[in-house]
């Protein structure tokens, strides 16, 4: 009687132990199920979160307008930006100076203007917005839109990495301006300009660029007297305007 019911009892501890590893391996699997369903979820909310509202625009007038580049190609005067649509002082370069150099330099023939990308701020963190509001722009570009197209970006944006310019969001803003989207599409999902952005990049390094936005007139950097790293005002840039103007005179 003894011999059975010691056996009783190892039969008991067997079972106790299948039970307990039988738990274990149902916990295991369910925290790799968990684990697959948490990824996958990070991979598909992103193509099905709510882009947002959008603001609108109402397009704009840019003289010899051509891709990322505005005004007639032989103008005395050669005025370059380096500059990244998540930069918050790029936003306010575009809306209170750049418009003003358009309507009193640009459109008169008196300068030639040329946007160059340099999306800096994705290197701080595992966004790639920059880069692709730059990619998104140039698509734009190809519709004769760069500039509309720029100006959306800045009417949108309200902060650096943080979705204003996730990818469907860079595709409404395309939809807000009627581009022809199936053309849209394709170029943005092909990252068609990658090549020329990095190009403008590396040119902007060689440059001495090191913060947006950076702005030249015929290959000088203009600086704001009160501080290097103040955003040159109208008033400076318009200074280095009329030196070169009367140097090629």
């Amino acid at each position: 009687m003894p011999n059975e019911q010691g056996k009783s009892k190892r039969q008991q501890l067997r079972e106790k132990r299948q039970r307990e590893q039988q738990r274990t391996r149902i916990f295991s699997i369910g925290a790799v199920i968990v684990g697959a369903l948490l990824l996958a979820f990070l991979f598909i909310y992103p193509n099905i979160k709510p882009v947002g509202d959008v603001v609108s625009i109402a397009p704009g007038a840019y003289p010899q307008n051509k891709m990322n580049a505005m005004g007639d190609p032989d103008a005395p005067v050669k005025l370059e930006t380096w500059e990244d649509f998540q930069c918050p002082a790029c936003k306010n370069f575009s809306e209170d100076v750049e418009s003003l150099l358009i309507q009193n330099y640009i459109a008169t023939g008196k300068v030639y203007y040329m946007f160059h990308h340099y999306p800096f701020i994705d290197d701080y963190s595992a966004s790639s917005e920059s880069d692709q509001a730059a990619n998104a722009s140039m698509c734009a570009g190809e519709q004769g839109r760069f500039w509309d197209y720029k100006s959306i970006l800045f009417a949108n944006w309200n902060g650096e990495n943080i979705g204003a310019f996730s990818d469907r969001r860079l595709l409404a803003f395309g939809e807000s301006l009627g581009l022809e989207m199936k053309d849209f599409e394709a170029c943005f999902n092909a990252n068609t300009y990658k090549a020329q952005i990095d190009q403008d990049f590396a040119d902007g390094i060689s440059l001495g660029v090191n913060s947006t936005p950076s702005v030249f007139v015929n290959g000088i950097l203009v600086v704001n007297p009160n501080g290097a790293n103040l955003v040159p005002s109208y008033d400076d840039v318009v200074a280095a305007i009329e030196a070169a103007l009367a140097t090629a005179e």
